[in-house]
């Protein structure tokens, strides 16, 4: 018989909770300073300074002396922990393209296109130009493919972000960038956009799953929704979320009891919860890796990885794009470097930033724990995989210098461990690896598709850790415009153009 993981509770002795203690407090890092003001801001928005510090002293307090020590009793850490995505532990088909087959391949002198990434985005861009395309391009990655934030991710196809929270990161920021508009006016154009991006997002989850059943992908894809638990302060919100995107016509988004919630996830609580019910579960690195091998059966298309671009070079009617293995020449530029795009093109700094999330892996984990279906708590998230649980949390800004470093939080993973232990039965685990990532955020968290410099260079980006929820929509979208095609312009330029977050002073906005 195999041996479950689930176990009775053993509290910890009065010592053994000071020691935890003592670790915790010499292991913290200065991201766990950044990240603790991100705690607060996220679960304390409504109190004023002296209010959230009193509340978050409460709370640290409560987990260094309870409840991580509590966790801490059936948890162990393995010699070493791996820096290394569990997603990118699988094979990868395209390692060193072309080098490991090809070593002495050159990089073409001119090609009509050039995608700078080799991510979701820049995947989406080859294999939809592998089946529309009319001309040459070339995928140029700085390491290997899916290697950032497409490879090391919660591994969801996200329905995009509920409308409600669309609605609300945009109207808080047009009280920056439009004061000219009244509150009623702030509140009838952040509908727009979030009409605009839900709708977009929508298509872009049924454009995935139709692409994976065509071409027969082999990337664990399962649609069987995304839960998201929530506590009691946050029961008012969920029912206005849910009523707003069913007033707009959206019915992913709804509400689901706590039975109903048991029934599904496994999870254990006493509230409603939210629960997005055409969310998918997937390997992204294999979806990517699936696109590009795809693609690179056309002879139009070429990757070349380890190749990383320095400079793009505006020449009049075309571009130069140097790399450390020399330049090409191209007529169109697609940037698909998210959290990296402010190191090639200075004008983002600060205005497309990264913000560093971060997960693990554990061998074991609650039996009761449901496998294939997405589920987090309000301050994380964790999903059943073969052998153990994939888990994470944060969403802190870094500087743009930090962009792809790998720097995970001790604190941040044991901390989901007891979110897990508290929704789920105490459970064996064994921590394997511990990895971070950086999305790239705009400050209205809204995506930006389209020209950066009203020529020929685009850019896909700001998905603000969706990108599952834009980047094939949103390649398909940049590609048609290339080929000059009539698409159904899911991306217009009024709501998704960069020149919003470039110069929003010069951007035209939806008519009111």
């Amino acid at each position: 018989m195999a041996q479950r993981n689930d176990l009775p509770y053993k509290p910890p002795s009065l010592l053994r909770r000071g020691r935890t203690a003592i670790e915790i407090i010499v292991g913290l890092r200065s991201h766990d300073f950044r990240a603790a003001g991100t705690f607060v801001q996220q679960n304390y928005p409504r109190n004023n300074m002296l209010i959230q510090a009193l509340r978050f002293s409460y709370w640290i307090l409560h987990e260094m002396f309870r409840t991580i020590p509590e966790a801490m009793v059936n948890l162990e850490f393995s010699e070493p922990v791996s820096t290394e995505s569990y997603w990118l532990a699988a094979e990868n088909p395209l390692e060193s393209y072309p080098w490991s087959t090809r070593p002495d391949t050159l990089l073409p002198n001119k090609v009509d296109v050039v995608v700078i990434g080799a991510g979701f985005t820049g995947a989406a861009c080859a294999y939809h130009w592998s089946k529309d395309g009319r001309g040459t391009m070339a995928v140029l990655e700085m390491s290997e493919v899916a290697s950032g934030a497409s490879g090391r991710n919660e591994g969801l196809v996200v329905m995009g972000r509920f409308f409600s929270y669309v609605k609300e990161t945009v109207v808080k920021d047009l009280e920056r960038t439009r004061r000219d508009l009244t509150p009623i006016q702030r509140e009838a154009m952040a509908t727009k956009f979030a009409n605009a991006y839900v709708r977009a997002a929508y298509k872009n989850a049924d454009m995935i799953e139709h692409v994976i059943r065509k071409e027969g992908y082999d990337c664990d894809y399962h649609r069987e929704g995304w839960v998201q638990g929530k506590d009691a302060e946050s029961q008012g919100f969920l029912e206005e979320s849910v009523q707003a995107s069913k007033e707009s016509g959206f019915d992913d988004w709804t509400k689901i009891p706590p039975k109903k919630v048991l029934e599904i996830t496994g999870m254990k609580g006493d509230h409603s919860a939210g629960f997005s019910k055409r969310a998918a579960s997937w390997h992204p690195a294999r979806w990517v890796w699936s696109l590009l091998s795809t693609a690179l059966n056309s002879e139009n298309i070429d990757l070349f990885t380890h190749t990383r671009v320095v400079k793009v070079e505006d020449k009049g009617e075309t571009y130069i794009i140097h790399t450390e293995r020399g330049s090409i020449e191209c007529t169109y530029v697609i940037n698909a470097i998210e959290s990296y795009t402010s190191l090639l093109h200075p004008q983002f700094e600060d205005k497309l930033f990264p913000v560093q999330t971060q997960a693990a892996f554990a061998e074991g984990g609650p039996d009761s724990m449901k496998a294939q279906i997405g589920m987090g708590s309000k301050n994380g998230w964790f999903r059943k995989r073969s052998g153990g649980v994939i888990f994470g949390s944060d969403a802190t800004r870094v500087a743009s210098e930090l962009a792809g470093t790998i720097r995970p939080s001790r604190f941040i993973t044991k901390f989901i461990v007891s979110e897990i232990h508290r929704h789920f039965k105490r459970s064996r685990m064994l921590i394997t690896r511990e990895w971070s990532c950086t999305a790239g955020f705009t400050h209205d968290e809204y995506p930006i598709v389209g020209l950066m410099d009203g020529k020929k260079q685009y850019i896909i980006s700001g998905m603000c850790g969706s990108g599952s929820a834009v980047h094939f929509n949103g390649a398909h979208h940049v590609v048609e415009k290339i080929l000059g095609l009539q698409g159904p312009g899911d991306y217009p330029d009024e709501f998704f153009s960069p020149v919003r977050v470039l110069d929003p002073g010069a951007h035209r906005w939806p008519v009111l």
